[in-house]
């Protein structure tokens, strides 16, 4: 979507680009730790490491909770991208001409090459959405611990700072720009506060399948009716193949519909996981603290092993191994780990009844 004329969108643009030289420039020898950030920031870290962790070690309710955010604000990030035409850094330096204008020392990096619109950003909306109920619950606890200010104040401070640091990394790596990361943060933030009270825990299987199907008639429904008013939805992928520096940084999951994919899977298995025998017999018996840690454990090594592991490049099958993949995740966790660590656990470590 771009404009060869000089618009007022331009001078963000502009602005951002330089802001990202002058973090290049100010802070070498960092790019590892920017890239860090900028994976703990990715979505995907939404369903392999925070929820597993906060469903383990602070409580089920938070964990689904946590679970719930990340998918419907990467949704609803995903409908504003095809609807706000956001260009990225990376491609709008040379598509636009700015590259010749101006003698500019930029690098990309392999997480730079993202395919979709890039406003808001994904990874500041949706962080900042499915973090908020964790921050929450710990401010909460330190103030029935604690009468000082500033020990009540370092949940929030902690939240903030990681979502500013989030942000400067994808500024950074040349995937957003500033005003971009502004309007991610403050997306997140305010889905976050506005409903984490609203996140529906265990409903009929029904419930489950209605709301997964719906996420993703209604994404198909809004993509076609775009394409038949005569918008190329595709205009950011033909640019992210055009201006990437290497086209193996180009992954598939950065494809719109590969998020898509991933919060329609995981809908379907909560359902699929909640509705399971191995659920019914589990939910009689409460994990003791170094069950919960075991599981936590297990969970982050057995979810990134999977989410690491090399799918095929046919668009078909790959979508359908990624669907299989995400649906798998809750069970997973809320069922076949846990039950596994009882098995397992000495009888030094019983489980208790509720």
């Amino acid at each position: 979507m771009n404009n060869k004329g000089f618009t007022t969108m331009d001078i963000f643009y502009t602005s951002g680009v330089q802001f990202a030289e002058m973090l290049q420039s100010a802070l070498p020898g960092l790019e590892d730790f920017w890239l860090w950030v900028t994976f703990f920031g990715d979505p995907k870290c939404v369903f392999i490491i925070y929820f597993p962790l906060a469903y383990f070690l602070l409580d089920k309710k938070i964990g689904l909770t946590v679970l719930w955010l990340g998918l419907i604000s990467e949704w609803l990030n995903l409908m504003s991208k095809w609807l706000l035409f956001g260009e990225r850094p990376f491609w709008w330096i040379s598509e636009s001409g700015f590259s010749k204008k101006k003698e500019i020392f930029l690098r990309q990096f392999p997480s730079s090459c993202e395919t979709g619109p890039g406003s808001p950003s994904g990874h500041c909306m949706i962080t900042g959405a499915a973090l908020w109920p964790i921050v929450s619950i710990l401010a909460r606890q330190i103030a029935q611990n604690s009468k000082s200010w500033i020990m009540r104040a370092v949940p929030f401070t902690v939240y903030f700072v990681l979502l500013l640091f989030i942000g400067l990394s994808r500024i950074f790596i040349l995937a957003h720009f500033p005003h971009q990361v502004i309007g991610g943060i403050l997306a997140g933030i305010s889905l976050g506060w506005l409903l984490q009270s609203w996140i529906p825990l265990e409903r009929g299987f029904r419930f489950y399948l209605m709301t997964s199907f719906s996420l993703g008639l209604s994404a198909t429904a809004i993509y076609w009716t775009l394409i038949i008013l005569g918008i190329d939805l595709n205009w950011s992928m033909k640019l992210a193949a055009k201006w990437c520096e290497n086209p193996k940084w180009i992954r598939m999951d950065t494809y719109p519909f590969a998020s898509l994919c991933r919060d329609t899977a995981t809908v379907l298995g909560l359902g699929l996981t909640f509705h399971s025998s191995s659920y019914t017999q589990l939910k009689l018996e409460k994990l003791g603290w170094l069950q919960r840690g075991w599981c936590a454990v297990l969970s982050l090594v057995t979810l990134y092993f999977l989410s690491s592991i090399a799918q095929p490049q046919g668009v078909a099958l790959w979508y359908g191994l990624n669907f299989v993949k995400y649906a798998s995740f809750p069970w997973i966790v809320i069922s076949l780990l846990p039950k596994a660590v009882q098995i397992l656990a000495s009888p030094g470590t019983p489980s208790h009844p509720e």
